[in-house]
């Protein structure tokens, strides 16, 4: 249910700097470390001596050592040394491609032969200077697809946000979708109303009066195998609205990279990256509080709607005009998934 021939962000740098970490990425538990040179690696999280994982023990000198008896296992997933043991022909374990870019760590969990780096996203924020970016991490028990549904269809801001982000204007605006190949766009935006608590915030952070009216818009554009980016901000009215010149709007780019863990569990690596006050180190800090605590009152919505789904598995859900984004996101991945089994997509299997 998730395609395994893409790259998915795996964790940040951070996480492996000190230590191995154990993640299981599409099913697959995997140990993520750096190796001799620093360069990040990924093997099975599966000591081929006794079964153990290899996110449990340490890593000396650029090997990983399994924290049960010792063994040494390399970047390639080859048995190198064990204490009093030959150990050399063991079989070796799974290796998988990893690329380090944009403060990530991505991994590809599918056919190593077509893990290619130019399939990598080009993030334009993640590399100038003009950017800052802040986020985290969630660990989220749903199908990762409940969470696409819920980044493509912004209607439900003004019912789960209603203190922060979201507005009676939402509902009042019909959005729009349009599919681009691989990418699926959905589009709305509002004129003259006044801007919600997070908004006003950034409109004084960017030295705007609060009080003033405002044009918003919220741009959703998917990208494959599970990546969300939104174009989201706020113009004083009149004056351009998405294309305002930067004095008089506040604006920036919500990052959602959605990495399936099992058909059922993801790990949801938020953020949102701005180009205005990009050296303020602080608002940085308040915008990740506040974008921290929208998403977190996404989690028990999203973790109960997936309780009722596996409650009552036989029900069809209801397709609006509104869920036109996550149901052509869907579609994508259909066809993706369709694409690996060597199989042409099905016309109309995708259900909410």
């Amino acid at each position: 249910m998730f395609p395994k021939n893409a790259w998915y962000v795996a964790c940040t740098p951070d996480e492996i700097d000190e230590k191995p970490l154990g993640r299981k990425i599409c099913g697959e538990p995997i140990a993520f470390f750096r190796g001799a040179d620093g360069k990040a690696a990924a093997v099975e999280d599966f000591c081929p001596h006794r079964g153990a994982p290899l996110s449990l023990g340490k890593v000396v000198d650029g090997k990983l050592v399994c924290g049960y008896h010792g063994l040494e296992m390399g970047c390639d997933g080859k048995t190198i040394a064990m204490p009093g043991q030959r150990v050399r022909g063991f079989p070796p374990i799974r290796s998988f491609p990893v690329i380090e870019r944009y403060g990530f760590i991505w991994i590809w969990p599918g056919d190593p032969a077509q893990a290619d780096p130019a399939k990598l996203h080009h993030l334009e924020w993640a590399e100038n200077p003009d950017w800052a970016y802040g986020g985290g991490l969630y660990h989220i028990n749903c199908d990762y697809r409940l969470m696409i549904d819920n980044l493509m269809d912004l209607t439900h801001e003004t019912y789960v946000h209603s203190t922060s982000i979201g507005q009676k204007e939402i509902d009042e605006a019909a959005p729009a979708t349009k599919v681009e190949g691989d990418h699926v766009v959905t589009s709305r935006f509002m004129e003259n109303i006044k801007a919600p608590p997070f908004w006003r915030m950034a409109m004084r952070a960017n030295g705007l009066d609060d009080e003033a009216d405002v044009d918003r818009w919220q741009i959703c554009r998917f990208s494959p195998p599970s990546h969300v980016m939104i174009e989201v901000g706020v113009a004083l009215a009149g004056k351009g609205g998405y294309n305002a010149d930067p004095q008089y709007k506040a604006s920036s780019i919500v990052v959602d990279f959605i990495t399936p863990e099992t058909e059922t569990s993801h790990w949801y690596f938020w953020g949102m990256a701005r180009n205005f006050k990009a050296h303020d180190k602080a608002l940085t800090a308040s915008i990740r509080e506040g974008q921290g605590k929208i998403f977190g009152e996404d989690q028990e919505m999203l973790e109960r709607q997936q309780q009722n789904l596996l409650l009552y598995p036989e029900r069809n859900l209801l397709k609006l005009n509104i869920d036109a984004g996550g149901v052509q996101s869907r579609r994508v991945i259909d066809r993706l998934l369709a694409e690996e089994r060597g199989a042409a997509a099905p016309a109309s299997t995708t259900a909410l």
